[in-house]
């Protein structure tokens, strides 16, 4: 069993009443009624939008002229300026 935490909760005299009631007609305890309460409102609330990714992409033609598709050593040095380029093959 998981731990508790223990703690007072403030209701209307009406609603306490009623509440024991039902509890007693069920066979069971204030505390399970609340938490049966308590998990039917949490199990209610919708759940978070999943996440979704903003399409980035550009336009454009692909790659430039002299550009050997999946080098990603040439791909970097032209990002970064770098005048060696080493060869991916």
């Amino acid at each position: 069993m998981g731990t508790h935490m223990k703690t007072t909760v403030d209701i209307a005299d009406g609603l306490f009443e009623d509440a024991k009631r039902v509890a007693e007609l069920r066979n069971t305890t204030m505390r399970a009624l609340i938490e049966e309460g308590l998990r039917r409102v949490i199990a209610e609330q919708p759940s978070a939008k999943p996440f979704k990714l903003k399409d980035g992409s550009v336009g454009g033609k692909g790659l430039q002229p002299g550009i050997r598709p999946g080098d990603w050593n040439q791909m970097r040095a032209l990002i970064y300026g770098y005048e060696d380029v080493e060869d991916d093959e």
